[in-house]
C-alpha cells in the first residue's frame, strides 16, 4: 500500500511539472545537478585540508540519463570539485580514489589536462590511489600526480587506445535490409556499421590509433622514470598487478588507502590530524573515504537497474583508453 502510494505521489508530482496552471508547488523529489557541492569533514580537526575525490566508472564528458533526472558527466564533477578546491586556500592536497577501466580518448585527454593545470595554478599537492583498477584511461588520468599508489591487488596499465565500431551489416544481410550512401569523397562513410571496412579504410584506423597509442606513451615517459625494457612491456599495453607495476616504474609505492591519505598528508606539509573532507550534493551518515558517491545522490534514480554498461557508450564508435574487460556496468 506504501509503495503503490509513494508510487503515486511521483506521478503527481512529474503530471504537475509539465502542465501550466497545476495547483500544486512544484516538489523536488531527489538531489540533482542543480544543488550545490557541499564539503564533508570525514575525518580531523587541525587546519589544512586534502580533499577527496572519488574517480569511479567509465571516464566520459556525456551525461548518464536516468528516468528522473540526469546524472552530470564524469568530467563536469570532477572539474567541479578541482574549482572548489582552488578557491578554498585551506586546501593543501587533493587525493583521487580511482577505480576505472579508462573511458573516451578525449575525456581522458582533457581530465589529464585539468588535473594538470590546477597543480600548475595552484602548487596544490596531486596524489592517486588505485582501488580495484586504474587502467588505461585511469591510469591516463593519474600521470599528474605527485604520487601514485596501488592496493597489494590493484589492476593498472592497459597503456593504450582501442578503436570501436559497431557493425550492423551481417544481422542486416539476414534480415534483408540495406542502406545506399552517396559520398562526396571515397572516405566520407569510413566507420559505417552498415558495410564491411575496406582495407585502405583499416590501415587508416590503425594509423590514427597508432598516433593516439604514442601519445599516451609519450606522457607515460614524460611523466615516468622507466627505462627501454620497461617501455618496451608497457608498450604491449599489457595490464599489472601493483607489485609489477611497481617495478616497471608505473606506481611509486603499495598501500592501502589510509597510508595514502598519510603519505599525502607529509607531501603536503600538514598536520597528521588535518581535516579529510569531500565535496558532495547530499549528506551520507556513517560517510567515510570508501565511499564512492561522486555525484548526486550517488548513482541514477532508475526504476530497475539491470547492471548493464551505458547504451550511449556501447553505441559510439571511437577511441578510447579502455580496457574493454574491466567494464563492469558503470
Amino acid at each position: 500500500m506504501k509503495e503503490r502510494q509513494f508510487i503515486s505521489m511521483v506521478l503527481l508530482v512529474m503530471v504537475c511539472g509539465v502542465m501550466n496552471g497545476c495547483m500544486f508547488p512544484t516538489v523536488k523529489l531527489f538531489t540533482d545537478a542543480s544543488d550545490p557541492l557541499k564539503e564533508f569533514v570525514l575525518e580531523g580537526r587541525e587546519d589544512g585540508k586534502v580533499l577527496v575525490i572519488p574517480v569511479h566508472g567509465i571516464i566520459s564528458d556525456i551525461p548518464k540519463k536516468g528516468v528522473l533526472a540526469d546524472q552530470p558527466s564524469m568530467l563536469q564533477e570532477i572539474v567541479s570539485r578541482l574549482k572548489l578546491a582552488e578557491a578554498d586556500p585551506e586546501v593543501k592536497a587533493v587525493l583521487f580514489k580511482i577505480d576505472s577501466p579508462g573511458g573516451a580518448v578525449t575525456a581522458s585527454d582533457i581530465l589529464y589536462n585539468e588535473i594538470k593545470s590546477f597543480k600548475a595554478r595552484t602548487g596544490i599537492k596531486v596524489t592517486a590511489m588505485i582501488m580495484n583498477i586504474a587502467a588505461s584511461g585511469g591510469y591516463y588520468i593519474a600521470l599528474p600526480a605527485d604520487l601514485i599508489m596501488a592496493h597489494p591487488t590493484s589492476i593498472t596499465g592497459s597503456v593504450g587506445v582501442i578503436f570501436l565500431q559497431p557493425k550492423f551489416y551481417e544481422l542486416m544481410d539476414k534480415i534483408g535490409v540495406g542502406i545506399s550512401a552517396n559520398t562526396s569523397g571515397e572516405n566520407k562513410d569510413m566507420g559505417s556499421p552498415f558495410r564491411k571496412t575496406s582495407d585502405a579504410e583499416e590501415r587508416i584506423f590503425q594509423h590514427l590509433t597508432d598516433t593516439l597509442g604514442q601519445r599516451f606513451m609519450d606522457l607515460v615517459k614524460q611523466h615516468r622514470k622507466i627505462d627501454e625494457a620497461a617501455a618496451a612491456d608497457i608498450r604491449t599495453a599489457r595490464i599489472y598487478l601493483a607489485e609489477d607495476a611497481r617495478q616497471q616504474g608505473l606506481i611509486d609505492g603499495i598501500g592501502y588507502l589510509d597510508e595514502a591519505i598519510d603519505r599525502t598528508r607529509a607531501l603536503a606539509g600538514l598536520d597528521e590530524d588535518c581535516q579529510v573532507v569531500v565535496y558532495r550534493r547530499v549528506e551520507y551518515p556513517e560517510d567515510n573515504v570508501y565511499n564512492i558517491q561522486s555525484r548526486y545522490g550517488g548513482g541514477t534514480h532508475a526504476l530497475v537497474d539491470l547492471g548493464l554498461p551505458d547504451a550511449d557508450f556501447l553505441n559510439r564508435a571511437g577511441f578510447y583508453y579502455l580496457w574493454p574487460a574491466g567494464i563492469n556496468g558503470e
